[in-house]
């Protein structure tokens, strides 16, 4: 049986006393955009001074109730994914427990999300767990990857998508993916993947928990600066608060930004 939280819904309608589970348990994505029919959010944890790893990963930057959060929002989502950094750096899961797994079958959806690494054209460690993971599994590479060219080979029951570029343009990736059924997605990371969709802006909703520690350190934010400089440094992107709630002293944000003209 899963922990229970009770959360105080700061807005809208605030309420306290309520169950972190039941609070989240009816997520509402909005429409996808008009541009493309893949909906791309990213969930992230970062610290009071706004660092998103502590030596490199995000343990230790929040407690056991945003490590349930994180789960209650990958129920919502056809796909969940991160950047290969993750993978190199503490490996990546992205399965749900049973009981959350029922709650998706019960809507009608499979038990588990699909699970997707967005890789460059780097070598890709294949000895992690997530290659034996029980969901199904993509690996998006660059044109250049030795996966790509056949040099090396791609591990059982993963399936392989190639981009025409060194690196898969958050475009090509969204619509890769509502070429295969795909509506949603969700982007736990890191902080350099979420910066290319958010440039690219295919970025669409923020889910951010502010642990209460603080690291005084030069450690990445969220959201890394943009390579080549940031097309919103003289005209920031616009985004509207969803949702805030309370467990104890962190916060769970959600935010929703407005439509982008670019996909690339």
């Amino acid at each position: 049986m899963a922990d229970q939280f009770t959360v105080e819904r700061l807005w809208p309608d605030p309420e306290s006393g309520l169950d972190l589970d039941e609070a989240f348990r009816h997520l509402a994505l909005p429409a996808p955009p008009d541009d493309r029919r893949v909906l791309v959010a990213t969930n992230m944890v970062t610290t009071i001074d706004g660092r998103a790893q502590r030596m490199g990963t995000a343990e230790g930057l929040s407690g056991r109730a945003d490590r349930r959060l994180m789960r209650l929002y990958r129920v919502g989502y056809d796909a969940v994914g991160s950047g290969i950094g993750t993978l190199r750096a503490t490996d990546f899961w992205s399965t749900l427990p049973a009981d959350l797994a029922e709650r998706r079958v019960a809507a009608g959806r499979p038990p588990q999300p699909l699970s997707v690494v967005i890789a460059g054209s780097g070598p890709v460690p294949t000895d992690r767990r997530w290659f034996s993971w029980d969901q199904p599994r993509l690996l998006v590479v660059g044109a250049q990857s030795p996966l790509a060219s056949g040099n090396e080979q791609t591990p059982a029951d993963t399936d392989l998508l190639v981009a025409p570029t060194d690196y898969p343009a958050p475009g090509w990736v969204a619509d890769r993916l509502a070429d295969r059924g795909v509506g949603s997605l969700l982007l736990e990371g890191g902080p350099t993947t979420n910066a290319a969709y958010l440039a690219a802006g295919c970025l669409d909703e923020l889910y951010w928990t502010v642990g209460a520690r603080v690291l005084g350190t030069e450690a990445l934010p969220m959201l890394a600066p943009i390579r080549g400089g940031s097309p919103f440094a003289d005209a920031p992107r616009e985004a509207a608060l969803v949702s805030a709630h309370r467990f104890e002293s962190e916060l769970f944000l959600r935010y929703r930004f407005e439509a982008a003209s670019v996909h690339a």
